[in-house]
């Protein structure tokens, strides 16, 4: 890197958990951090969902080098065997976090563009001696670019839920029925979200963490608004694994929110469609609305939709760098291999670093969420993880880069946030992973899911 460079900011793209811990190791590294933030404050996509709880613990979502910030100001780290939510997060931790680093963190300053100075991506000429140039767009509307010796975007991929359609598009009618459908676990401490799904047939949509944490709520809400009903629709088969690592799971709050779903189930408050592939969305005479599958079945008709089909990373603003992604997850093609759900259950989290972050345009890093692409297993862990080496080789400690200091959990679900303090409920019994298509009702009395691989 040549001298003028090296005098430059690196710029951290988002002020959420594993930007500001970005932005925590290259200030323990000597570096000098920029974050920019769209958002108003620390954690903007954490306080979205401040009502769920996470399944890890405050032990394992806090940083060391950020912790190390903090405490000479007095901060009071909060009991490490408690579970935190969104909201307890961002207020008890981001922020004071980003309060700490002060101007080295600027809110309102939603990043547009990222490209090296003066060489678009098709120059070679050069190319690695030029800075990044930094495009931005203030909460005023002013434009501003800004240089830097490296980028890391930690943007996440909170803003880009994927969509109901089981080809990866937005099914038939779906932005027409957009104001039944929510891609948000839904806050029911809201009274007026509370009464957009008490008495009334739901659909939610997906397979993980974020899907069993609304059966949950929904059926708790069915205890206090009779008629509330969910149908659960999975795009696979029920199988053992359907449910998570139940009581195996190495983080046991992650395990209880599987087991928390499948009391939802058992006790009658939601039905499991099985090989169900959304492809369209109709209204009835009644303005309800039907799931039509690819295969031509309709479901009974629901007053409300909650599409939990997972994130995708929104690379708009980095089409002028020169990115090597996976041609499936869109993560790192290093990364993608360690993660890839066609390949690896959920149950296993494999942590890394710069090696497997890195890409054809050197200095710049995709980490958190956004390295994951559409993978659902990230944990914050991980991306404290991945900060903490690529802070190291930006700083030249290519041994420290390149040494793993992290052991994960296995086993069980592994992405998103739910609750933890549900009531305990029986292990899903095995079952086949090829079950066949139909709708079947799993509680008492009623037949369990069979075949075999």
């Amino acid at each position: 890197m040549n001298p003028p460079t090296a005098t430059l900011p690196v710029v951290v793209i988002g002020a959420g958990p594993i930007g500001l811990a970005a932005a925590a190791h290259l200030v323990e590294r000597g570096l000098e951090p920029l974050v920019l933030e769209a958002g108003v404050g620390a954690g903007s996509a954490v306080r979205e969902w401040s009502h769920v709880r996470l399944f890890s613990t405050w032990a394992e979502v806090v940083d060391p080098a950020a912790e190390k910030l903090l405490a000479p100001t007095g901060w009071v780290k909060p009991d490490g065997a408690t579970y935190p939510t969104g909201g307890d997060w961002a207020q008890r931790y981001l922020q004071p976090l980003a309060d700490v680093l002060g101007d080295k963190v600027r809110f309102g300053a939603r990043v547009t563009g990222v490209s090296r100075l003066g060489r678009d991506r098709v120059v070679d000429a050069d190319r690695e001696r030029q800075p990044f140039t930094v495009r931005l767009v203030h909460a005023d509307g002013a434009e501003e670019r800004i240089t830097a010796r490296a980028v890391i975007d930690a943007s996440g991929t909170w803003a880009s839920p994927g969509p109901l359609g089981a080809d990866g598009l937005p099914a038939l009618g779906e932005r027409a029925a957009a104001d039944r459908i929510s891609y948000r676990v839904p806050d029911l401490r809201d009274d007026a979200v509370r009464a957009r799904y008490a008495g009334r047939r739901t659909a939610v949509i997906g397979s993980g963490a974020s899907a069993f944490t609304a059966l949950a709520q929904l059926a708790d809400l069915a205890a206090d608004a009779p008629g509330t009903h969910a149908a659960w629709i999975l795009r696979r088969g029920i199988s053992g694994s359907t449910f998570g690592g139940g009581e195996a799971d190495q983080l046991p709050a992650r395990g209880a929110l599987g087991l928390a779903a499948k009391a939802a189930v058992d006790d009658g408050y939601a039905d499991a469609v099985t090989g169900f592939r959304t492809d369209a969305i109709e209204r009835d005479a009644d303005g309800r609305l039907v799931l039509v599958a690819e295969d031509g079945r309709r479901l009974d008709p629901v007053d409300e939709v909650i599409a939990l089909t997972g994130f995708r990373p929104d690379l708009t603003f980095l089409t002028e760098l020169r990115l090597g992604l996976d041609e499936r997850l869109q993560a790192p093609v290093e990364l993608a291999p360690l993660i890839d759900p066609n390949v690896h259950s959920c149950g296993t989290v494999y942590p890394h670093g710069v090696g497997e972050l890195s890409h054809p345009e050197k200095g710049v890093h995709l980490v958190g969420m956004k390295s994951y692409g559409r993978a659902p297993t990230f944990l914050a862990m991980t991306g404290y993880e991945q900060v903490r080496s690529i802070a190291a080789a930006l700083a030249g400690d290519h041994a420290a880069a390149t040494r793993v200091e992290l052991t994960l959990p296995e086993t069980g679900v592994c992405g998103g946030a739910g609750l933890f303090d549900e009531p305990e409920a029986a292990q899903a019994d095995g079952g086949g992973c090829c079950a066949t298509p139909g709708t079947l009702q799993i509680g008492v009395g009623a037949p369990a899911a069979s075949g075999g691989c």
